[in-house]
Parts: C-alpha cells; structure tokens; sequence
C-alpha cells in the first residue's frame, strides 16, 4: 500500500508564509512527477506546481514568484513553500506522485488526502 501524507496547512494572514509538506510511503521503487493541486470551495481542482524526479519544475501563471515546489528523493518527500500569501489562495492543497511500486510495474497516480489552507485578509 502506498500513502501521500501532507502536512504544513493552516490559517495564515495575507502577505504570511507556511510550508506544505507531502510523505510518501509504503513499497515504492520510484517516483516520477509529483506535484501540488488546490482545490478553493465550489470549483476545480486547479494544478498548482509540479516537478520531476530531475528537478525539473512547473507553476501555474498565479503562484509563479511566490510559490516554490521542491522534493527530497531520498525521503520521498515534496514540499510546497507558499510565501506572500493571498486570500485567493485559500483551498484545500493535494499533492500527487506518479509512482511504481515494482521495478516491473506500470507507473500510477496516488493523492494525498488534503491540507487546509486558509489566507485571512
């Protein structure tokens, strides 16, 4: 069985920081893409930043200069630092891993199961 779990969320004033974590465990062999999603009350859930297994990474139009996505492979671990944090920003934040469990498996999709966020203005 494999698990995302993020961690990090809270209440925050505009213009704060917090730091979102996600952990991956359980039999994994490796991990490709991972990435951050938010989902605010009555919409979509919107791609917010993604990175590859070299670093490579991705954000959406709103977060770029703000926002920066980071991982630590050896501890199958992401992170999401949020800095001058907007009211819009408010949601509640997924991480997903594009993962294999075996060596000779198919890559899948996993998510976590959500961390509050909420940005007070």
């Amino acid at each position: 069985q494999v698990q995302l779990v993020e961690s990090g969320g809270g209440l925050v004033q505009a213009g704060g920081s917090l730091r979102l974590s996600c952990a991956a465990s359980g039999r994994i062999f490796s991990i490709n893409t991972m990435g951050w999603y938010r989902q605010a009350p009555g919409k979509q859930r919107d791609l917010v930043a993604t990175i590859t297994s070299a670093g490579s990474t991705n954000y959406e139009d709103s977060v770029k200069g703000r926002f920066t996505i980071s991982r630590d492979n050896a501890k199958n671990t992401m992170y999401l630092q949020m800095n001058s944090l907007k009211p819009e920003d408010t949601a509640v934040y997924y991480c997903t891993a594009n993962l294999q469990r075996y060596w000779y498996g198919a890559r899948e999709d996993y998510w976590g199961q959500g961390t509050q966020v909420t940005v007070s203005s």
